[in-house]
């Protein structure tokens, strides 16, 4: 386990308390390496900081040494389609209103962070447009405050839907798809007005790009700074590779809910194999749940794109929940066993329970990845993919010192690896340790 000492520092250097915490003897996860250096983070900031300037041109000391026994710092987990945790689901909302939805955001804020998710994106399922009015202004930006005590950070709203292909609902209610015929007019008509634009509480947009009006809004919806994902679809090759040319840089939960591959048109698919001098590649989330996809689909898809890869839960409210069948909010019910969530009617797969640390796991011994190629896929590439690469998923000097301590544990010859959360740090500050359970 690690070890703390506090340092009182010398007549060197200055004698008040600095908020700087020091790493040593960790494995830091950069680029595509695990790299024995230490790391120097401010709870005061909540930024990595320089540690060769503070000590020798600032005579700044830590006010604690925290040694990590050869363990690995990464930087926090990023989760891009969470739509519910903890019995609380985004997309509803509860029978005490908006004040009770938004004390639900923040419990799953405080739970969550404890995974190693310390940034994610909630995410709504296709709604009537007025759940999205009310639920989305609890829903955006939540890092303002900088406060660590508030758990895990919204990085902005992921709605998924409704503007999706009804032959591609899956478990989403086929009553409430719409389409953007009118273009952003009727996205605005579908969130509210005010929740489109420059300010907007929408970080990402899940929609089938063939639907009528859909390309005009995706460049329009790019422009205003909202990123845009092509999912649940229908979708040729030819059809998808134009919403990449008008703005949407992501693919929704890759291979589920989409046309498969065909050897006389790859549909979305294709869009990993496109040459990169034709068209951007764009990133695409995978379900590495061991339910979703089969083992080898993954391991195509990272082959075909490796800097593109992002791993997702695609978790629902059930997930941390016990086993047993519950209701859903188009009236269906869901039966959990376990990481598997399936409707009762149907048996059709209905999103998932698994955390996001255990999906790095899966990712890593079914791909043969290194760890820093698993963990790149729930830091680096995320935080690339919704532009805050100098934030966040990061371990570079001014970025946001969000961070997990991760123990490796070794199955012995043909075991499968494991990655654990040991601790977990917010801005700074330590908010979870699995000794005492902080």
């Amino acid at each position: 386990m690690p070890s703390v000492v506090a340092t009182n520092g010398d007549s060197d250097f200055a004698q008040r308390s600095s908020g700087v915490t020091k790493f040593t003897n960790c494995l830091l996860a950069k680029d595509n390496d695990l790299v024995s250096e230490d790391l120097w983070v401010s709870s005061t900031s909540g930024k990595i900081l320089n540690g060769q300037e503070l000590l020798f041109e600032h005579r700044t000391a830590p006010d604690q040494i925290i040694d990590l026994g050869g363990r690995i710092l990464s930087p926090g987990l990023i989760e891009t389609q969470l739509n519910g945790a903890y019995g609380f689901d985004f997309s509803v909302i509860p029978e005490g209103g908006a004040a009770a939805y938004g004390k639900g955001v923040l419990r799953v804020n405080k739970s969550l962070v404890a995974t190693g998710v310390t940034s994610y994106l909630p995410t709504m399922t296709s709604q009537r447009p007025e759940v999205y009015h009310e639920a989305l202004q609890y829903l955006g930006p939540s890092g303002s405050a900088r406060d660590p005590s508030y758990g895990s950070e919204s990085l902005g709203a992921h709605c998924e839907g409704p503007f999706m292909n009804p032959t591609k609902n899956g478990i989403h209610n086929v009553a409430v798809l719409r389409q953007p015929t009118c273009g952003i007019s009727d996205i605005a008509d579908c969130y509210g007005a005010a929740h489109i634009g420059q300010a907007s509480p929408i970080k990402l947009i899940t929609l089938a790009p063939e639907l009528p009006g859909a390309l005009s809004s995706i460049h329009a919806l790019t422009k205003s700074g909202i990123k845009v994902s092509i999912g649940h679809s229908e979708a040729t090759y030819e059809e998808a590779k134009s919403a990449i040319k008008v703005g949407a840089n992501m693919i929704t939960h890759l291979f589920n809910a989409m046309r498969p591959l065909h050897h006389r048109n790859p549909g979305i698919f294709g869009l990993l194999g496109t040459p990169s001098s034709s068209i951007r590649k764009p990133y695409f989330g995978i379900i590495a749940d061991g339910i979703h996809l089969h083992q080898t689909s993954i391991k195509i898809a990272w082959n075909a794109h490796p800097e593109g890869l992002i791993l997702v839960t695609d978790a629902m409210r059930l997930a941390g929940m016990p086993d047993g069948i519950y209701d859903w909010t188009n009236g269906s019910r869901i039966v959990k066993q376990g990481a598997l969530l399936t409707l009762e009617e149907n048996g059709k797969i209905a999103g998932s329970s698994i955390q996001l640390v255990d999906c790095v796991t899966n990712f890593l011994n079914w791909t043969g990845a290194s760890v820093p190629e698993a963990l790149k896929a729930v830091t680096e590439t995320p935080a690339r993919m919704l532009g805050l690469e100098d934030v966040k998923g990061t371990l570079k000097e001014g970025a946001d010192a969000d961070l997990v301590v991760l123990s490796l544990q070794d199955g012995g010859v043909g075991g499968e690896r494991k990655i654990v959360v040991d601790q977990v740090w917010k801005f700074g500050t330590k908010v979870f340790d699995i000794v005492s359970k902080v």
